[in-house]
């Protein structure tokens, strides 16, 4: 391993990466994707297995030790359990975990833990099956929710609820989905909505700000005490309730812009690393593991991309430009 690790010219040392290995999804929620005529790479277009397995050996001698799977919905991915298999061998990966909406979990939980897979972040705005309908275009919450308790059987640890934070609409779901945190044993991270959806729907007044969601949560449930000493690199902020029963994340990307401590790159389904959620540019590295380049020229390559990473996204400002890709094609 390069003992200098992956760092950026402002001095970020990065050592996560996140692998989408498809841009396909199985439901359509309304800040992601578009309802019906969803644009998807052609197949042939999509990294293989040993293609991503192969950029991961190469990202963990610069120094990648955490790893996490994500989308589009990587459950509808075939035989996702054998890419498990293969990344969980890697040695030098402390850390594997996965992103997915659940639909899925049900028949694939079991596979997957045996497979090497521990931890689990689902997807999941609402536990009321007609806002769930509203939201995803899709009725599969009772599955959902099915896929959840078969991985709990299953042994992950920890599981992780993902829900988005949108102005006007999941207010009623705050104090039910943090109370069945609490009483699951799960920590419930609100996410504050960003601008990468489909559809260009995103407005700055419909973010429910997770400072209002502290308040609503301290005010119905228990006063929220933020964790100290936590690690300033990871892009959730957590918070304790004050009478020891659970912990709740928010991530906070546009009230509380976390760019400065970023650790994270991205390679998307289709083989094109970013630096940034949010960037304009990406580069593909496709050519470059379909063409016979050396191992050597794809650290080189990842090293260029990582020292060209810009200071931050300026969400806030008026040189924000909002990434031509939406979310679903990224991988959150």
């Amino acid at each position: 391993m390069n003992v200098s690790g992956l760092r950026d010219n402002f001095g970020r040392l990065h050592n996560n990466l996140r692998v989408s290995v498809t841009d396909r999804c199985n439901i359509r929620c309304f800040y992601c994707m578009p309802e019906r005529d969803a644009a998807f790479v052609p197949r042939a277009e999509i990294l293989t297995y040993e293609e991503i397995e192969r950029f991961v050996r190469i990202a963990v001698r610069l120094g990648i030790t955490k790893l996490r799977i994500t989308g589009g919905e990587p459950l509808v991915r075939r035989d996702l359990p054998e890419l498990v298999r293969k990344l969980a061998a890697i040695p030098e990966i402390q850390d594997l975990a996965l992103t997915t909406n659940g639909v899925f979990l049900s028949e694939l939980a079991e596979p997957l833990y045996e497979a090497g897979l521990r931890r689990i972040n689902l997807h999941l705005d609402t536990l009321d099956r007609e806002r769930f309908r509203q939201i995803t275009r899709h009725d599969s919450l009772d599955r959902v929710l099915a896929g959840l308790e078969t991985a709990k059987r299953a042994g992950f640890h920890p599981i992780k609820i993902n829900a988005v934070a949108v102005k006007n609409l999941i207010e009623p779901d705050i104090v039910p989905l943090a109370r069945f945190g609490r009483e699951n044993g799960l920590e419930v991270r609100f996410i504050e909505f960003m601008p990468l959806d489909a559809q260009g729907l995103w407005d700055r007044s419909r973010v429910l700000l997770a400072s209002d969601i502290i308040e609503i949560l301290s005010r119905e449930i228990c006063p929220l005490v933020e964790v100290p000493d936590a690690d300033p690199r990871a892009p959730a902020t957590e918070y304790r309730y004050a009478d020891g029963a659970g912990t709740v994340g928010f991530i906070a990307s546009v009230s509380r812009p976390f760019c400065l401590n970023c650790n994270r790159i991205r390679l998307t389904a289709d083989g094109h690393l970013r630096y940034c959620l949010f960037a304009i540019e990406e580069s593909d590295v496709k050519p470059l593991l379909r063409g016979g380049a050396s191992d050597e020229a794809i650290e080189e390559f990842i090293r260029r991309v990582v020292s060209g990473k810009w200071e931050g996204h300026a969400i806030n400002s008026a040189r924000f430009v909002a990434p031509p890709r939406p979310m679903y094609s990224i991988g959150g």
